[in-house]
């Protein structure tokens, strides 16, 4: 059982990247996929979650607008859209999964004992 984010790079403000995020050895049915990232000297926070139960997603304020949480009809790759980069967004980003409750956005405040936890990829936004 593992999870795996990957897609992460160098890109300049205002710029894109896709991140992928692949369960091995199971699939995401059932479980809230949450994109969370730590910033170097920062606390860990949730940016985006996505519940397979109901669909909902939510977003943190600072990339609502900006950042697309999505699942493939597998459930076994979720992906984290990222548009208009901005320096801010610079951090590792891991994805995870959770059977707490998402409904309300509640997924945003969860920053650890995740039921699934992955390595992370750097995402570094600069000129």
């Amino acid at each position: 059982v593992q999870l795996q984010a990957s897609g992460g790079g160098l890109v300049q403000p205002g710029g894109s990247l896709r991140l992928s995020c692949t369960a091995s050895g199971f699939t995401f049915n059932y479980y809230t996929i949450i994109w969370v990232r730590q910033a170097p000297g920062k606390e860990r926070e949730a940016v985006s979650c996505l519940s397979t139960i109901d669909s909902g997603t939510f977003y943190r304020d600072s990339v609502k607008g900006r950042f697309t949480i999505s699942i493939d009809n597998h459930l076994s790759t979720a992906y984290l859209q990222m548009d208009n980069l901005k320096p801010e967004d610079t951090a590792v980003y891991y994805c995870a999964t959770d059977t707490r409750p998402s409904w309300g956005g509640l997924c945003l405040t969860y920053r650890s004992d995740f039921d699934h936890w992955g390595q992370g990829t750097l995402v570094t936004v600069s000129s």
